[in-house]
């Protein structure tokens, strides 16, 4: 059965370890879609976040952001959120809340540190979304998307840990990104309900995909045996679109 939706995770996958889109992923991805096969990216990051990297393939994309968080009912309880705060309070260096708003106070830090070289450039490119809070707790208006844990790897295996062990660990769901080449970890808390793949067939369904037709392109999957393509920087989701979705799909006339 041909592949008609080819879904795409951003870092580590479709970025190289320079963070950049290669030429070989971006040609291939633009024939696939002339081919009228369906792209999505599916990703943990933001839509503002994650549209730099859409504007640089020339494709009608489908945006499947925030780990699928972005459905408004699937939003992290406030109450929630606070609990999970105060449990991680020992990582508040690293801790961000991010909200579902149009622009300003999108991702609220308790602060802003020139010093921080694990995260300091990533959010001063982002400055117009970036607002403050301190404590943290005070920015808890409304239920946001997610609180988000970021640092070096070990710390974060240890706040990882204290998120799996809590009681009311029920309440929420974690995804977890583990650089272990860069020492940089992420972790997200979301609505329990919440997770890229969930989100994933539920756009291939509303669509009216059959299982078969969808290529999934994302690190997770490694851990249930499925094939494995080259690496993020062998042009990997190239590598996997020629081999797995333009062998079946017609030529453009």
């Amino acid at each position: 059965m041909p592949v008609r939706l080819i879904a795409l995770d951003i870092d580590g996958t479709l970025l190289d370890s320079r963070w950049q889109v290669s030429e070989a992923n971006r040609n291939a991805i633009a024939e696939a879609a002339r081919r009228g096969i369906e792209v999505a990216l599916v990703t943990g990051r933001r839509y503002d976040f994650a549209m730099p990297v859409a504007r640089q393939l020339e494709a009608p994309l489908t945006m499947i952001v925030s780990n699928g968080a972005l459905v408004r009912s699937n939003l992290l309880p406030r109450r929630v959120a606070e609990q999970v705060l105060r449990l991680t309070k020992s990582w508040r260096e690293g801790a961000a809340v991010i909200f579902d708003r149009p622009a300003d106070n999108q991702v609220m830090l308790e602060r802003l540190d020139p010093d921080d070289s694990l995260r300091y450039a990533y959010y001063s490119r982002n400055k117009e979304f970036i607002g403050l809070a301190n404590p943290l707790e005070t920015c808890l208006s409304e239920d946001p998307i997610q609180v988000m844990l970021s640092g070096k790897v070990a710390v974060m295996r240890d706040a990882e840990r204290a998120l799996r062990g809590a009681s009311f660990a029920e309440a929420y769901a974690l995804a977890v990104t583990m650089y272990e080449h860069r020492d940089f970890a992420m972790i997200d808390v979301l609505n329990p309900i919440c997770c890229k793949g969930a989100s994933l067939a539920e756009w291939a369904t509303l669509r009216g995909y059959a299982r078969e037709e969808v290529m999934a392109i994302v690190p997770e999957l490694k851990t249930f045996g499925w094939h494995e393509t080259r690496t993020n920087d062998e042009n990997g989701v190239a590598h996997a679109i020629e081999q797995f979705a333009l062998r079946e799909a017609a030529p453009c006339a």
